[in-house]
Order: C-alpha cells, then structure tokens, then sequence
C-alpha cells in the first residue's frame, strides 16, 4: 500500500476523484494526509468528509519560500508519505523540495504536454486553433509542468466550445487518469528512465495516450 499525501490550494475536484479511487478495498494507494497553502480550500473540507487528516501550511505565515516548503516537507514525513500528488496546488515549488522528493511527485496538468505549459490553457488552445486538447498526468521536475509523462487523454475540440465549456470537458477526463496514474505507480508499473516514463506490462497504446473507453 502506498501511503500518500494530496496538496491542494481550491475546490479539490482532483482530489475528490482520489479519494473516491482510494475507498475502493483494491486500489493500491491510500491518502494520508491532505495539505493545503490556502486556509479556505475547499478541498480540506472534501478530506474531512473522508475522514482524512488535513493539515494548513499557509505560505503567507513565512518569510522565506525555503521555509515554507520546508513545513511541508516536515508534515509529510510526520504523516510517512512516501509519495505526493499536487492537485490544483497553486504555488511553484523549489527545486531543491522537488529534487528531494525526485520521481515521487505526480501532477495533472489541463492540456497534452509539452503544449500550453501554465495558465489559461483552454483559452490558448482555442485561440491556436488546434483541432485537439486533453490533460497530462507526469512526475514532476524542478521545471514548470515538466517531467516524465504518465497518461495522457485527448479530446477533439468542437466548433461551439468556448473555454469554460473545453474546461469542463477536460475536466471529466482528468477526475479518470489522475487516479490510474497514481494506481500504476502504487503497482510499480511505472519506470522512470531519464525523461521518459515506461508503463510496464500495460495494455495502453505507446506513449499512454488513452481515452475513458480504454481505462474502463
């Protein structure tokens, strides 16, 4: 069983989708503790409901980013994390926590990295005039929303979505790979080789390209 532990800034839909994967008796992982940097997250209230430890580690009460992070780094070792998931966890971490916690950090991300890295991806998207968008799950490296690819899920954008409507859509199909992403690495199917991720004894097309048809 991996023991694992959520940051989350918001509404914790992410989260939701994780806590919902981890009641199931077979799912490989379980959720320890959730942090959050923003006192009213919605989120701390969804882990409450489950019965999951929260804890409040709010950047505001520290001078320094190293200290900050370093308050995290201590509550997760508190609870024995083993591995961390940000979900919708709105603040860059350093590169020295990330290189601390190396090939044990996951993240989603709302488009098909490496494209629209950092906000507003929808919205760049559209305004691109690709004909596809989709989320990415991926380790997480000092660089922002960098790192070895986990799953990806693609969608084919329609001629009447705007970005609200595109979000949500992708939204849908984040609340599906996020949670098999994590249970792959809790099997240790997932092999990290430099910057690449190698799904081992998996049925998913190369380079885990997938849809909710393939998943279910």
């Amino acid at each position: 069983m991996l023991d694992v532990a959520v940051l989350v800034s918001g509404r914790g839909s992410n989260l939701q989708a994780l806590i919902d994967a981890c009641e199931s008796q077979d799912f490989p992982a379980r959720i320890v503790v959730v942090i959050s940097n923003n006192p009213d997250a919605y989120g701390l209230k969804r882990a409450k409901a489950a019965n999951i430890p929260t804890s409040v580690i709010n950047h505001r009460d520290f001078d320094t980013r190293e200290d900050f992070e370093e308050a995290i780094d201590l509550e997760l070792k508190k609870y024995k994390s083993k591995f961390l998931c940000l979900a919708g966890f709105m603040r860059i971490l350093d590169a020295r926590f990330v290189n601390r916690w190396k090939d044990r950090i996951l993240n989603i991300h709302p488009s098909l990295l490496p494209s629209f890295k950092g906000l507003h991806t929808q919205e760049r998207a559209l305004e691109s005039g690709v004909r596809f968008t989709g989320c990415t799950v991926h380790i997480v490296r000092p660089e922002m929303d960098d790192g070895p690819i986990i799953l990806q899920a693609a969608l084919a954008i329609d001629p009447d979505d705007n970005a609200d409507t595109l979000s949500a859509k992708v939204l849908e199909l984040e609340h599906i790979i996020y949670p098999e992403a994590l249970k792959l690495i809790a099997l240790g199917r997932v092999r990290v080789s430099a910057s690449k991720a190698v799904i081992e004894k998996a049925s998913y097309p190369s380079g885990g390209l997938v849809s909710p048809e393939i998943i279910n």
